[in-house]
């Protein structure tokens, strides 16, 4: 007979150890003194999506005096810089913290189910390292099987981010398989891929495209970047002088503050202005990319979307790395539509041939929220697709459960936190009344009469397919999506904790506070 898993009880459990779960642990530690925790994650690093993708060239799109912690300083004069220094700035704030003692690696929580005769979360975990798989399925090495182990606790923070690790979005392309070269996703780049001297084709017109155009064509024979249709690209700078000047005479967490508040401001500025005048955004955007190329060149062809800004990701080169490689003679932008794939290349519908040695198909993500967790309440499974979300982070229902997605169209990180201390003060309500626990509510009159928007409102084509998985808001009261940090700020500071929010007592269980 099996022996039974080991039950591990703790007050709070943050599932991920990126950006959003490291910040909430953080806020745990410090605004709810006492409470044990722990932060399990599947993989064996911490780092989330920066320690996971590997392409050339992979970066984050934001400056880190937004995008990092507002508790830990950014010292690197580069803003805008690759995913190593971003983790090794996360694995300096997790020890600096004491946060380190609480990670698990190696932990793969295969369901999460709340009791609610228990009052608190139920986790099935699989502790021990993941057996390694080929792209046939085949086991690569022997390892030891996991072991189960059972995690109880009141509350849970569910930092997993917003797409899947194991699954990218599905794109047909016409021929792809009689391709005889190397055809490498972004999402699982081949460790020994070499393309200095090859013809490289970039299928995409995303964040990740505009990134590995620079970086692959320094070295690559020829580089061309293939689009369906265009996207916006803005030229950031990657360095602030005057931070580097301020670091030689105030105090390091000083300048970090006063820049971090500086940026953000600015972002929310530049993005509610393109969001608010998309006609003059949009002659902004396209003009400041027209003093990036030459005179003449078609950048309402290729830099000119149908779109309006930010109804899809804003593009980010810093210092303008993606325009300076366009300009080069072994670098191109083909704004035009696959016909098939060949042998050696490929033919677009206008009859162009493309050849290439190695082609790139970074067609998009496949979003997820919960990654590969079964989510359930008393046993019956949640729907995110059919659950309407509390402002921004909490699902109607799922009762002690908070979401943390942070910003898409501006920097992540300033929402996640937001996120995570409004969580942490519904907690502190919830003790302060005596509440066994708390969950959003909508009733079934409302929920039948309500609009229903996704909780992020984005028009990028994996968004798009991924409506009937993400929550549902209706932008009224306190059931909205992601918005932006002042909205999040102000319902912190000043919203109900009571609005659209029961607290269950332990009495009945079914009074409201």
């Amino acid at each position: 007979m099996a022996a039974s898993p080991e039950v591990e009880h703790l007050d709070v459990l943050i599932l991920g150890a990126g950006l959003s779960g490291i910040n909430a642990a953080y806020r745990v530690k410090q605004e709810l003194p006492g409470s044990s925790f722990a932060v399990l994650d599947r993989r064996d690093v911490i780092g989330g999506t920066w320690s996971f993708w590997r392409y050339p060239g992979f970066r984050c799109d934001a400056s880190m005096t937004t995008f990092g912690f507002s508790w830990h300083p950014w010292t690197h004069d580069r803003l805008i810089i690759e995913a190593p220094a971003i983790v090794d700035y996360m694995q300096d704030a997790v020890r600096a913290q004491g946060i380190d003692r609480h990670i698990r690696l190696h932990h793969r929580v295969r369901s999460a189910n709340w009791d609610s005769d228990e009052a608190r979360w139920v986790l099935e975990v699989d502790v021990g390292p993941e057996e390694r798989r080929d792209h046939d399925g085949d086991a690569t090495d022997a390892q030891p099987r996991p072991v189960r182990k059972i995690f109880k606790a009141p509350f849970l923070f569910m930092c997993t981010g917003y797409y899947s690790y194991e699954r990218a979005l599905e794109a047909n392309i016409p021929g792809i398989n009689d391709f005889s070269g190397v055809v490498a996703h972004p999402q699982w780049w081949p460790e020994d891929l070499d393309h200095a001297g090859k013809r490289v084709i970039i299928i995409g017109s995303g964040a990740t495209s505009i990134t590995l155009f620079p970086s692959m064509a320094r070295t690559a024979s020829h580089t061309t970047m293939l689009q369906r249709s265009p996207s916006f690209v803005f030229c950031p700078p990657a360095e602030s002088p005057m931070d580097q000047f301020l670091r030689r005479f105030l105090p390091v967490w000083l300048v970090h503050w006063m820049a971090s508040v500086r940026d953000l401001i600015v972002e929310t500025l530049f993005v509610s202005f393109l969001l608010t005048f998309p006609r003059a955004g949009r002659r902004y955007l396209t003009a400041e990319t027209r003093k990036r190329l030459p005179p003449g060149y078609p950048v309402d062809v290729h830099f000119n979307p149908k779109y309006d800004p930010f109804r899809q990701r804003l593009c980010m080169s810093p210092d303008g790395d993606f325009f300076e490689a366009l300009r080069k003679p072994n670098a191109e932008v083909v704004t035009d539509h696959i016909d098939t794939v060949l042998p050696d290349g490929i033919r677009t519908r206008s009859g162009r041939f493309l050849p290439a040695d190695i082609i790139v198909t970074a067609t998009g993500l496949h979003v997820e929220l919960f990654g590969t967790i079964d989510l359930s309440v008393d046993g019956k499974p949640v729907r995110a697709g059919e659950t309407y979300c509390w402002r921004g982070c909490m699902l109607e229902g799922v009762p002690n459960a908070v979401a943390i997605i942070g910003y898409v169209a501006g920097s992540w990180t300033p929402g996640a936190d937001a996120m995570a201390r409004l969580a942490i003060k519904v907690i502190k309500r919830a003790r302060a009344v005596g509440a066994a626990y708390f969950a959003p509510v909508l009733s079934a009159e409302e929920k039948a009469n309500a609009p229903r928007y996704p909780v992020i409102d984005m028009k990028s084509g994996y968004f798009v397919r991924a409506y009937d998985r993400l929550p549902l808001v209706t932008r009224e009261g306190p059931w909205y999506g992601r918005e932006n940090i002042v909205t999040d700020l102000r319902a912190l500071f000043f919203g109900s904790l009571t609005d659209g929010m029961k607290y269950i007592m332990p009495s009945s269980r079914s009074k409201s506070e």
